[in-house]
């Protein structure tokens, strides 16, 4: 039985207990000893059985006897494990050659003019590095520098990244990785946790407003708020939408910039836009990018207003080993390619309009589903105990997780309390895909989601 600490160590989701070790098959056990042995700390594996994959094409991953696994967890991959253009374009440059951004690369200002022009005209320069972390830490520095402020404004439960600088404001990392003194948490939006008689877009203003005045009153002046713009690690919030324009004109009237986060909900994601930030009808003052950028290439972007980067760019020196050099840009420029000729972004509304529909049928009933939500091929079930009292349910949402990966589909938790469902399948899932997933979940839901009295 998975044991209470190993649910509660950094409130990761659905990790793997390795005191059942000794249960699973012998070449697993074999591989996951010696990797323990090797690794470094931190390291995590996940689902009640870990499983291990030896290739992939599409939303599908092999693993090493011939099992065919769906793949709705996903979104590293953004355009489908081993996409065969992306794979011959990075391919392609490694046998030519691979320079940095010190040398000119007609092949990297072809890359960002093309990218540039997925955004708002007044974001108009691009920083490439190598991970959302990077990213993320860079858009602070920037930050700051520009407004000559260092407080940090977050929602409650937000993930942003792993260096120290990042991991200071984002509080999913757990109480082991502590939060800085010049950072504010504020709700997610979720229209709940607005007062009777309140609206989302009040609640959210002022929360952002009295986080401000906090900042102020222990000397922090506003450098930023930065936001995911799919609020992932809260709980996946992408509607309603009018609550941003007064969350950023806070933000602005005391000095501070707009970071958006696209790592999660870039690229397409959630089907209405290639950004995120463009269904909320603001446009920020730095967006960051990361990990579908290039494929699961090591590849990372930083957008920004040039008014915001100018006076950095001219006063300190930035230059990333990797970022901007010639095969992460290849892949880079391979699936804006895919996501173009593919038509993926009608794919990701079509697929993920299906999804949901179905999903909010099959739990309809069920009185231990509190919500369906989501956009596009990022869609949230939350798990509850009752409906009524909205108490999470993370063992069962557990159970969920594991049963599906015992039927070959692969999904995770998130959220708070790690209860709500996270489906975020590489963007090449097609229609064929979300009847398998419904079908496999809705045999999974009769079991597991209709239950009217349960264990503790």
């Amino acid at each position: 039985m998975t044991s209470t600490l190993s649910r509660a160590i950094a409130n990761y989701p659905n990790r793997f207990d390795p005191g059942v070790l000794s249960e699973l098959p012998e070449h697993l056990q074999e591989t996951i000893r010696r990797r323990n042995t090797v690794l470094g700390p931190g390291y995590t594996l996940i689902y009640k059985e870990p499983v291990e994959f030896v290739s992939g094409h599409g939303a599908h991953l092999i693993d090493r006897d011939g099992n065919d696994y769906l793949d709705a967890y996903n979104n590293v991959p953004c355009v489908g494990h081993a996409h065969p253009h992306v794979a011959e374009a990075v391919a392609r440059q490694m046998t030519a050659v691979n320079t940095n951004t010190r040398y000119v690369q007609e092949a990297l200002v072809d890359y960002a003019e093309r990218l540039l022009a997925t955004f708002p005209e007044e974001l108009s320069k691009l920083s490439i590095a190598c991970s959302g972390s990077e990213a993320n830490d860079l858009a602070v520095r920037v930050a700051r520098f520009h407004t000559g402020g260092e407080g940090i404004i977050v929602t409650r439960w937000a993930y942003h990244g792993i260096t120290r600088e990042v991991a200071s404001f984002s509080p999913h990392l757990g109480a082991g990785s502590p939060l800085g003194p010049n950072v504010r948490l504020i709700d997610p939006p979720d229209p709940r946790l607005a007062a009777p008689g309140t609206t989302l877009a009040e609640h959210m203003r002022q929360q952002v407003r009295g986080a401000i005045e906090d900042l102020e009153r222990h000397g922090y002046r506003l450098a930023a708020l930065i936001t995911d713009c799919a609020y992932t690690s809260d709980g996946i919030f992408t509607d309603p939408l009018d609550y941003m324009p007064g969350v950023v004109e806070e933000v602005r009237a005391a000095g501070g910039v707009y970071i958006a986060d696209e790592v999660q909900s870039g690229f397409a994601r959630l089907g209405e836009s290639m950004w995120g930030f463009t269904r909320h009808g603001v446009v920020p003052d730095i967006v960051t990018m990361g990990k579908p950028m290039g494929n699961g290439m090591p590849i990372s972007g930083v957008v920004f207003r040039p008014e915001v980067s100018e006076e950095f760019g001219r006063n300190v020196r930035y230059f990333n080993t990797f970022g901007g050099s010639s095969i992460p840009v290849a892949a880079g420029a391979a699936v804006l390619d895919v996501l173009e000729r593919e038509n993926v972004q009608q794919r990701v509304l079509d697929s993920g309009n299906a999804l949901r529909a179905g999903l909010r049928e099959i739990t309809a009933d069920s009185p231990c589903v509190a919500e369906v939500r989501g956009a596009g091929l990022y869609v949230g079930v939350e798990i509850v105990k009752d409906r009524d009292t909205l108490e999470p349910d993370r063992l069962l949402t557990e159970d969920v997780i594991n049963d599906m990966r015992d039927r070959r589909i692969l999904i995770n938790g998130t959220g708070r309390s790690a209860n709500t469902l996270k489906i975020r399948p590489p963007l090449a899932f097609d229609s064929a895909d979300v009847t398998r997933f419904l079908e496999t979940f809705a045999e999974v839901a009769k079991n597991r989601l209709q239950q009217t009295v349960r264990r503790d």
